[in-house]
């Protein structure tokens, strides 16, 4: 019997099938979120190995919680938009791939809360590792290519910004952030290790050389307010005194870095022209700007939406705003579930997150960096980001934990009262 792992043991108990089963979940776990960082080919392995996890998932016998009712009528209301969107636009297959993908990730992101909503510690342990071993991979592959150590390296290139093992830079960036902030949040709960200094670091360099203004808020966003809410919920002022001055020493250690990484001649150029606030491209007719007012607009005048890229195909280019994208592609009916899912999963996640339970730091990280790429939504379309539909399906399964723990704290006591021995 495996003690460590409560599933392990129970299906020990059941017999050797459930055992196994639940091993090879496990494993398919582990191996899908290492290779989700190999996102520049479509359909990528990450997305035949979701396949697998899937399966693994039912011949483990990972349950339904109820709760996650109201999630799954809100991704199938978000579909439904899409796919009613779908039909002024005929048979094209890049739109019927488009909203294929949708209902992928839509699917991914149930089984995401289904897989953590027992607080599984082995499990969430296991996506730790492999997602970190894989933004390290893909930090790597933008090393690379941003110093040219060898021929060929500029393919992890996109414009002088390194897209590493990605097709775009904006979503490269925010895939690194989860690590980042676990790593944070770990220092000042765990105490500093020097392994997982290191690689905070790399990963650091790597969000930074992305040169991307989203992933940086993102990142200043979600790290901010993991470590607030680590900070409030810890009820020992001593703990509170060691967040504080790690929380410091941190932010002079991320400082250090930027300008050691800023003293380059090539990376200081992008920094200053990245760091600016309004990019040429978000002004003036056919800017950022100027695209939104065209997307509210056409929202107005499109009840069903126009369906998949239909916009950038009448103006030229996307409007960049995820919130817009929903109602555009989805109509009013996706958009609005979209819209309804974002505020309720933020609403959720803070209602929980205060609770002491075994795996509350895992929800408070998934916490920070969903709302981080909430608001990164704002000026980017996150719709098909596969580590935001990680996160969100993160949240609802450990939110749903959270409360089945708290439900049976609430019930022990008594139980226990009932089973105690009359006194005379």
């Amino acid at each position: 019997m495996d003690a460590g792992n409560p599933a392990l043991a129970a299906a020990d108990n059941a017999g050797p099938y459930s055992a196994l089963a639940q091993r090879l979940l496990n494993v398919a776990l582990f191996v899908t979120v290492l290779t989700s960082s190999i996102a520049f080919i479509e359909p990528s392995p990450h997305d035949g190995l979701m396949m697998v996890l899937l399966v693994t998932c039912v011949g483990a016998s990972v349950g339904f919680d109820r709760k996650f009712i109201p999630l799954l009528l809100l991704i199938v209301l978000w579909l439904a938009g899409g796919l009613m969107s779908l039909v002024q636009v005929g048979d094209q297959t890049k739109d019927i791939q488009y909203v294929g993908t949708s209902i992928y990730l839509g699917i991914a992101a149930v089984m995401f809360a289904c897989l953590f909503c027992d607080g599984n510690l082995v499990r969430l342990a296991i996506l730790r590792r492999g997602y970190i071993l894989a933004a390290l991979i893909a930090t790597a592959a933008g090393y690379i290519g941003f110093f040219h150590p060898v021929p060929g390296a500029g393919i992890f290139l996109d414009n002088d910004r390194v897209s590493a093992t990605f097709k775009d830079p904006n979503v490269y960036g925010p895939f690194l952030i989860f690590p980042i902030v676990w790593l944070l949040v770990s220092q000042l709960v765990r105490g500093i290790k020097l392994l997982d200094v290191a690689v905070l670091m790399i990963l650091l360099g790597g969000l930074l050389l992305s040169f991307s203004r989203g992933a940086w808020t993102h990142f200043v966003i979600s790290a901010a307010l993991g470590i607030v809410i680590v900070f409030a919920v810890t009820p020992d002022p001593r703990m509170r005194a060691r967040i504080v001055v790690l929380g410091l020493l941190g932010a002079v250690v991320v400082a250090l870095l930027l300008a050691a990484l800023a003293s380059i001649g090539s990376v200081h150029d992008m920094i200053v022209d990245r760091a600016k606030a309004i990019q040429p491209y978000d002004v003036g007719p056919g800017g950022r700007f100027w695209l939104q007012q065209q997307a509210l607009g056409a929202i107005l005048d499109n009840p069903n939406g126009l369906g998949p890229f239909e916009f950038d195909r009448i103006f030229g280019l996307q409007q960049h705003n995820v919130y817009m994208q929903g109602f555009l592609v989805y109509g009013w009916l996706g958009g609005a579930a979209y819209l309804a899912l974002v505020a309720i999963t933020l609403v959720l996640g803070l209602l929980t997150v205060s609770v002491p339970t075994p795996w509350q730091y895992y929800l408070i990280t998934a916490y920070a960096v969903f709302a981080g790429e909430a608001f990164e939504g704002l000026i980017v379309d996150t719709d098909h980001w596969r580590h935001f539909f990680l996160v969100l399906g993160m949240v609802w399964g450990l939110t749903a934990a959270t409360i089945n723990f708290r439900r049976r704290q609430a019930w022990a006591p008594d139980v226990d009262a009932a089973f105690a021995p009359v006194r005379a």
